[in-house]
């Protein structure tokens, strides 16, 4: 019964994401754009992908920023594809994921209107996905008062920033702080509309919102050891969700250097490993996060009948053009050496 229902609404829109997930670049596929000694020959290979020739028009000198933005190009027009043929719940949770490129755009506005850039030229640098209508009335703000008071009028995140935040805090409070008390209040709000789904999508999404959670929290402790920033404003930046909230959220909003965060990680085992890498290694800690990222977004096609597929593919789409820019840059710049560090997905 819970596939028959599915499927009336959603079965074709979930058949179309595992298609396109069938042309996620494999590892054969990697090693033959990492034989490559220009990014012409790099631009032929990805011609025998389901990539085609996107670059076509592109004249040569290729610039690596050119394969990134016309790989998210094609990423983006699959989304958009699904996203207008998408009807409730389905076309709300694809809004929910937009959200987060929202809150990027958003940032990056309210930063061009703190430094008195121009704001047309930082409109053109916004991700696709995180485009609004009335995003280009954040553009002729003058001030930060103006600008929030676009934003509550606006924007689809009015909620989120009558919530968190006042004018006061945009002009007043550091960017990075205001981009995590965001994110903070829409995992919180992605996680809760997931779970209201029930069903497999509940599961499948509760386990990914719950690791980005996480290794928000993670990050946002590291990257605030030394800083100004005070224990509890940390724990303040902290999602209610995930596998670590609460014990391993108290811990680490009291953690004072790196030792206290892996003694506050250990008995979590699948991040505790993210700490134990043999010294001189080259992987970082994002790339274990990506890693980690990869795997349960691969784990989710092996459920039917539920969303997270949607989610996933976006995520795995995202990672694989990482992946191509990553190689790119590396014949660019000549360091076919460390060409090999990129995040294999199939």
């Amino acid at each position: 019964m819970e596939a028959l229902f599915f499927n009336v609404e959603d079965g074709f829109l979930e058949a179309m994401v595992r298609g396109y997930k069938a042309g996620i670049l494999t590892n054969s596929n990697y090693q033959n754009l990492a034989q490559c000694e220009t990014l012409d020959d790099l631009k032929l290979q990805l011609a025998a992908t389901d990539y085609g020739n996107f670059l076509q028009n592109e004249p040569s000198p290729l610039a690596t920023t050119t394969i990134a933005d016309k790989a998210r190009e094609t990423l983006v027009s699959h989304f958009q594809y699904i996203r207008a043929n998408a009807v409730k719940p389905l076309s709300t949770f694809l809004d929910f994921i937009t959200y987060s490129y929202m809150i990027d755009n958003t940032i990056l506005l309210i930063t061009g209107t703190l430094h008195e850039r121009d704001t047309n030229e930082l409109l053109e640098r916004c991700h696709p996905l995180g485009l609004f209508d009335g995003i280009a009335a954040l553009c002729i703000a003058t001030n930060v008062s103006e600008l929030y008071s676009t934003v509550m009028v606006e924007s689809p995140l009015a909620p989120y920033f009558e919530k968190c935040l006042s004018a006061q805090d945009l002009d007043e409070m550091n960017i990075e702080i205001i981009r995590n008390t965001l994110y903070k209040a829409y995992l919180e709000d992605f996680y809760i509309y997931c779970q209201t789904l029930g069903g497999p999508t509940a599961e499948v999404m509760g386990e990914i919102l719950q690791f980005e959670a996480d290794r928000r929290v993670i990050n946002i402790t590291l990257n605030s050891l030394d800083t100004e920033l005070s224990k509890d404003d940390r724990n303040k930046l902290f999602p209610t969700v995930g596998r670590l909230y609460p014990e391993g959220t108290m811990k680490l909003a009291r953690a004072d250097d790196s030792d206290q965060v892996r003694l506050a990680l250990d008995p979590y085992p699948d991040y505790k490993q993210f700490f134990d890498e043999p010294v001189g290694s080259e992987r970082s800690l994002e790339d274990k996060f990506f890693e980690y990222e990869v795997h349960l977004n691969k784990r989710s096609f092996t459920r039917q009948f539920q969303y997270g597929v949607f989610f996933a593919y976006l995520k795995l789409k995202e990672q694989e053009i990482r992946n191509i820019v990553w190689i790119a840059e590396c014949i660019a710049q000549q360091q076919k050496e460390r060409i090999n560090s990129y995040i294999t997905i199939f």
